[in-house]
């Protein structure tokens, strides 16, 4: 039995103190978000509870599928930094950027060389996003990260997956068919999940790569959303599973702090998964089972 952790969308709090130069640039419009909503909806140590309640359980791996910062802030990557280290060795923890990881054209080059060990495979060391995808092996279990985010201009929060990451993930995919792949992405990678200005662009090429080497699971997050559904894989369906927000506060309108925690067996010639949501519900109370899933 492997169990694998999932956690997104961090957006680690409190905003440091803001240099007016900074905000001369797409900051502006983060910030100004920031202060008018997430202040509020990020507030509080729910972070801090789901964090207590992971390292109660046994987790063989933890995955992060980004947006760890806000503005990608100098003193934001050492706040970043040091979560990642709270969470685990990154022997155990895998991660991949959000947008927010990459919030200005400097920033995502940045956020590699910074958290670079947690963001690797088995093979090297990562240097640049043209190391994508990237690849770890535990045991049966076929890791694979891939990397959507990219500085957008104001008002934009796109994700894109493009024509050398999609013959990598191929060739990746086709080398471990014979293990069970979970596929990392930050931006969810079919229609109609954001709004336009969010979208993943290049998700067609995604899902055809999909569609021909097939996966077992894809997890990703930027939406905050709960929500499971899936894409067309060689053989059937590959579920899609997004978790909310690592640090939202209960009575929004969108989930509270979660974490989804897959349980993964192999069974002879087949693979059985099990989804447990662990998270806070909408009247505060601590960190509990939501529910469970067979998928």
């Amino acid at each position: 039995m492997f169990h694998l952790a999932h956690i997104s969308d961090v957006h680690l709090g409190p905003l440091p103190p803001v240099k007016f130069n900074q905000l001369a640039s797409k900051r502006i419009t983060g910030y100004l978000n920031w202060k008018l909503n997430r202040k509020g909806t990020m507030a509080g140590n729910y972070l801090g509870g789901l964090l207590d309640d992971i390292k109660t359980r046994q987790i063989d791996h933890i995955a992060v599928t980004g947006d760890l910062m806000n503005l990608s802030l100098p003193e934001e990557y050492e706040m970043a930094g040091k979560f990642l280290k709270q969470l685990g060795s990154p022997k155990n923890v895998i991660a991949n950027c959000g947008n927010h990881d990459a919030y200005i054209p400097s920033a995502l080059q940045r956020s590699i060389d910074e958290w670079a060990p947690y963001l690797s495979g088995d093979d090297k060391i990562i240097s640049s996003s043209k190391d994508y995808p990237i690849l770890r092996k535990r045991g049966d279990i076929a890791i694979i990260a891939c990397n959507s985010a990219e500085a957008t201009l104001p008002f934009f929060a796109t994700g894109y997956f493009r024509k050398e990451q999609a013959k990598r993930l191929e060739t990746i995919l086709e080398q471990t068919k014979d293990m069970y792949r979970i596929v990392m992405i930050h931006h969810p990678p079919f229609p109609n999940a954001t709004s336009w200005a969010k979208r993943l662009i290049g998700q067609s090429r995604f899902r055809e790569v999909i569609l021909k080497q097939g996966a077992e699971l894809i997890l990703h997050g930027h939406t905050h959303l709960d929500t499971k559904t899936s894409i067309i894989g060689p053989t059937g369906d590959v579920p899609v599973i997004c978790v909310p927000a690592a640090g939202n506060a209960p009575g929004g309108h969108r989930p509270a702090s979660r974490y989804n925690l897959f349980s993964i067996e192999k069974n002879k010639q087949n693979w059985s998964t099990t989804l447990e949501k662990y998270g806070f519900s909408d009247n505060h109370d601590g960190v509990g089972l939501i529910e469970t899933h067979q998928l």
